[in-house]
């Protein structure tokens, strides 16, 4: 399974930037599910706007990141849990249902019928409140602080911008998805469904993990100058 993965730090925001996705409209209920406070919300989203979070890292059922405020820097590591290997199957494939969805993925898009179909067979991608635990370096006594508000604000903005930091989080990291629906695209049916694969999946995974190798390669020569 594929390490964790650090984001660039989001640079400070002049206005209030709510989620624009109906994906990320969903995490941004999850939060406010989880706080205890409206008040401790809006401070959150202040600190999370003036870009008071530092990068975020993410892997499997976990995020850490350090905030700061006029008291000083706290780490915050939060989790999201991660779906059962059943579970991962049963959204692999729904992916691999239909061709278009994986390219929606690497577009940037999640759609809302993947999540739809995970659904139905069982499977929340989209977390509630209850699921997003988190501890923090301050003394503070509620479960999420403000300062873990404030995490969970920036990931919202990552979620929309990629809905692969959501799959992660939950257990499917990119490489993972692509290496499976690799395999997938070799055999004429998926396995379960009985509903034949299009041919332009394969193409899209085949893109999708030509375009990996060469980020990886692009990588590797930066780094040995």
């Amino acid at each position: 399974m594929a390490g964790p993965v650090l984001h660039a730090r989001l640079a400070p925001r002049r206005s209030a930037v709510r989620a624009t996705t109906w994906w990320g409209k969903a995490w941004v209920r999850a939060v406010e599910e989880a706080a205890y406070a409206e008040s401790e919300l809006v401070a959150a989203r202040a600190l999370a706007r003036q870009g008071h979070v530092g990068q975020i890292a993410t892997e499997p059922g976990r995020f850490v990141a350090s905030v700061e405020d006029r008291r000083g820097l706290w780490t915050v590591e939060g989790s999201v849990p991660v779906l059962d290997r059943r579970d991962l199957d049963l959204l692999v494939e729904a992916v691999a249902a239909e061709s278009g969805r994986i390219a929606a993925l690497l577009a940037g898009e999640l759609p809302y019928g993947l999540v739809e179909h995970a659904d139905e067979a069982g499977v929340e991608l989209l977390p509630y409140g209850g699921e997003l635990g988190s501890s923090c370096t301050c003394d503070h006594w509620a479960d999420p602080c403000v300062h873990a508000l404030a995490v969970l604000q920036q990931l919202t903005w990552l979620v929309e911008a990629d809905p692969f930091v959501l799959l992660q989080l939950r257990g499917l990291p990119r490489d993972d998805l692509l290496g499976r629906l690799h395999e997938r695209a070799g055999s004429d049916r998926v396995e379960g469904l009985g509903l034949d694969l299009e041919p332009d999946l394969e193409a899209a995974v085949e893109a999708a993990l030509y375009a990996a190798r060469l980020l990886q390669d692009g990588d590797g020569s930066a780094e040995a100058e």
